[in-house]
């Protein structure tokens, strides 16, 4: 099953890779933490990050971005536990976790660029990080946009896989 989501993130990163910062991928991560456990949500990051780099270029910020990926997954997994004790319902829930999801695109763009700059020493790292807020702006509403259209498909098919084969 991990393999599947694995290759969905892949084709999903490589398919939106002509819109910059636009991609399934957060957003599937996400819901692989929510419906599955962190663990699951962090095998597929690093194996999704591994796999598309091939395709899109290696270098330090794989890194960086697979870090990126395990605290966001972390951060998810925290947010989904404070929600089900809260017993909130399920509507509401859903735009708690679409807002999560576009906070999550900036998040994730502050911790790759704080990252990035430790690794290739970038004395301003303001300066660099504020050139990329737009970059980061673009993830966030695609991430918002993608939750969205991802969650009520998804979502379904993952109950039906816990029912089926757990």
């Amino acid at each position: 099953m991990l393999a599947v989501l694995m290759a969905l993130c892949v084709v999903g990163r490589l398919a939106f890779q002509f819109i910059p910062n636009v991609q399934p991928i957060t957003t599937l991560l996400i819901l692989i933490t929510l419906n599955m456990t962190w663990l699951d949500g962090w095998i597929v990051a690093i194996g999704s990050m591994v796999l598309t780099n091939i395709f899109l270029g290696m270098g330090p910020w794989t890194i960086a971005q697979i870090i990126a990926y395990s605290i966001v997954i972390l951060f998810v997994a925290l947010v989904k536990m404070i929600v089900k004790k809260s017993q909130i319902n399920q509507q509401s829930a859903t735009v708690i976790f679409s807002l999560v999801s576009f906070f999550v695109g900036f998040f994730y763009g502050f911790i790759v660029s704080i990252l990035t700059s430790f690794m290739i020493g970038i004395p301003n790292f303001w300066i660099y990080y504020f050139q990329g807020v737009s970059f980061d702006l673009m993830h966030a509403i695609g991430n918002f946009f993608f939750y969205i259209l991802l969650a009520p498909v998804m979502n379904p098919l993952f109950k039906k896989m816990k029912q089926t084969y757990f």
